[in-house]
């Protein structure tokens, strides 16, 4: 059983919980966002299983997971990043936030997020129990694809992109 770590709103540790039930009470714990770019910045995205305990089948950030207890969210960050897309890269943490969203299954998303950004041209070799497909696609692509298309994105990945606008404008113009 796979359990989170439930924090506060300053991302003080307040406890742990068993996943599933984190999400389907809402509380805020702690969770891990990566997003690989290649050298041509484009973004990396995965497609989750359609298995998935929730937002099966819908295109999403490289990497989304939680620390497990006693595990940093770099280290969580890598782990998850290896696991779901087989890759092992530098990563750089670049900012945290906090959101609530409501999904399918009758869960919420309370997540203290923390944001990484790694580069690489390695080629995924995807976890199929978790990921069914990938793509890499420039930033302005992606943003008028889930303008027509939003209902095939995460709900946190939407957010995501709006809370990391800045950030991947910068890493992208550095990759050109």
């Amino acid at each position: 059983m796979e359990q989170v770590i439930l924090v506060d709103s300053k991302n003080k540790e307040i406890g742990i919980m068993e996943k599933i039930e984190a999400h389907r009470k809402g509380l805020l714990h702690r969770a891990v966002s990566v997003l690989i770019f290649n050298s041509d910045g484009q973004i990396l995205l995965q497609k989750r299983a359609k298995s998935k305990y929730h937002s099966g089948g819908l295109w999403t950030n490289t990497t989304c997971s939680h620390p497990i207890p006693n595990e940093s969210a770099i280290d969580a960050a890598k782990r998850r990043l290896f696991e779901e897309m087989g890759i092992k890269c530098e990563l750089e943490e670049k900012f945290t936030f906090i959101y609530k969203a409501f999904l399918d299954n009758n869960m919420i998303e309370n997540e203290f997020d923390h944001v990484f950004f790694g580069t690489t041209d390695i080629l995924p070799v995807i976890n199929t129990e978790e990921v069914s497909d990938y793509k890499y696609i420039s930033y302005l692509n992606l943003i008028n694809d889930i303008e027509f298309n939003p209902d095939n994105y995460t709900v946190w990945f939407k957010i995501l992109l709006k809370e990391a606008e800045k950030e991947i404008f910068k890493a992208t113009n550095k990759l050109k």
